[in-house]
């Protein structure tokens, strides 16, 4: 696939100019465009689908997540929304509730919402902000001039796939984890990294549909092998009559190979109680599964005018799986690097401004994914999060908080506990990694 802007100069129409494009509408891409459009930038949003659409995701946000939205002034308070206290952890044979720690900076609350919606309302959020959004726009290349800069974005648009074009200096790449835009730019993946899979179900639950806290099962198996999933199950509350029920897994260590979900999720399910109604009886939607790019696994995160957020650079913690936290945030990153570097000349100074971006990154998450990373190759690939659970652990509040915090990220900076404390040493310990 050619970027030469002779290569695309007679590609299709021109589909308009704006100061900033951003590619995909997912909750980076319309985080992104909320941002920038605040800041007083002409942003152009483009997304190959229309809404409401699919996602394959938990639906869960942890204190992080709803800061973020909290952040963009999204209603979490109108319907739709579920509110959850913590998470309740289980594991052989024993299970523990966990309630989101009170800090400074964090709600001490999480949210769930089906990304069937959830991803509209951000969308549209992005459109009141003053984004501009085109939808059934599928980006099939960056637009480069003869220097190998990106200028913009060859697309098809409509359901005759028109060919258009679409010009900007700078483009935010926030179309998930196919990473088309970076790919063609010479991006490749982290093939050291493994790409983590989830896939999920909805089911009708009366049960558990208004349940206060995230369920999370450790002691899940693979059947057939018998052995730890390296990875967990979930249940999350939907608030609506359903719950979201999945799991998330690491290719298995040694076989390097994607766990089977579908026989994995059937196996599990045989165990939970049968008030619970997760049976095929119930079940509100097909199974839907989808790679998950862990560990900050695309880099740079910034070159020649091209700026990746969420699953196109690999932002799915290690730790956990969440990804739209991170998302969000990262997309807020980029919006405020992106409105300062072009309130300069282009050129060189704007250039050194764009680099703050994957500093920025780095300073935030380096350490924390080097160590997740390193966790995921000892730990949870070979053993899943079993041995993190211990029954001596799970019978230790001081253990179980710091663990929980560990995992999700919810921490205060600077240090405002103990936990915190502990947790910021830990990280001060880990290198910095070079980019």
């Amino acid at each position: 696939m050619s970027t030469d802007r002779d290569a695309v100069e007679g590609a299709g129409t021109g589909g308009g100019e704006a100061q900033v494009i951003v590619v995909g509408a997912g909750p980076a891409g319309s985080a992104a465009a909320v941002h920038l459009a605040r800041a007083g930038l002409d942003v152009l949003l483009l997304e190959k689908s229309d809404f409401p659409r699919e996602k394959v995701c938990g639906d869960g946000l942890t204190p992080r997540g709803v800061h973020q939205l909290v952040r963009m002034g999204i209603d979490i308070n109108a319907p739709g929304w579920m509110r959850n206290r913590g998470m309740r952890w289980v594991c052989g044979g024993h299970q523990v509730e966990l309630d989101w720690p009170r800090l400074g900076t964090l709600p001490d609350f999480g949210l769930t919402r089906s990304r069937h919606d959830f991803d509209d309302l951000l969308a549209a959020h992005a459109r009141s902000a003053g984004a501009r959004v085109h939808t059934r726009v599928k980006v099939t290349a960056p637009l480069t001039d003869r220097a190998g800069h990106v200028i913009g974005v060859c697309a098809t648009r409509g359901p005759d796939g028109e060919p258009v074009r679409y010009r900007a200096p700078l483009v935010v790449a926030a179309d998930g984890a196919s990473a088309r835009t970076a790919l063609a730019l010479g991006l490749q993946r982290d093939t050291h990294r493994p790409v983590a899979a989830a896939a999920r179900r909805y089911y009708r639950s009366a049960a558990r549909t208004h349940d206060p806290y995230l369920e999370l099962w450790a002691d899940l198996r693979c059947p057939g092998t018998g052995r730890d999933l390296p990875g967990y199950g979930w249940v999350f509350p939907l608030g609506d009559g359903r719950v979201n029920v999945g799991l998330g897994a690491l290719p298995q260590h040694r076989h390097d190979r994607p766990v089977d979900l579908r026989a994995a999720l059937e196996h599990w399910l045989r165990r939970t109680p049968e008030h619970w109604g997760l049976c095929e009886e119930s079940a509100a939607s097909p199974l839907r599964s989808a790679p998950l790019p862990m560990g900050l696994n695309r880099r740079p995160q910034y070159r020649r005018g091209l700026l990746l957020v969420g699953d196109s650079a690999g932002m799915v913690s290690p730790w956990s799986g969440e990804g739209i936290a991170q998302a969000m945030e990262a997309a807020e990153v980029a919006a405020d690097t992106i409105a300062l570097a072009l309130a300069r000349p282009a050129g060189p100074r704007r250039e050194h401004a764009l680099q703050h971006y994957p500093a920025q990154i780095r300073r935030r998450w380096g350490r924390y994914y080097r160590l997740g990373n390193l966790a995921g190759d000892l730990v949870f690939s070979r053993y899943g999060f079993r041995p993190l659970l211990h029954p001596r652990v799970m019978a230790s509040p001081a253990l179980l908080h710091t663990l929980a915090r560990l995992l999700t990220q919810v921490t205060d900076e600077p240090a405002q506990d103990t936990i915190d404390a502990v947790l910021h040493t830990l990280l001060r310990l880990v290198p910095t990694p070079r980019r």
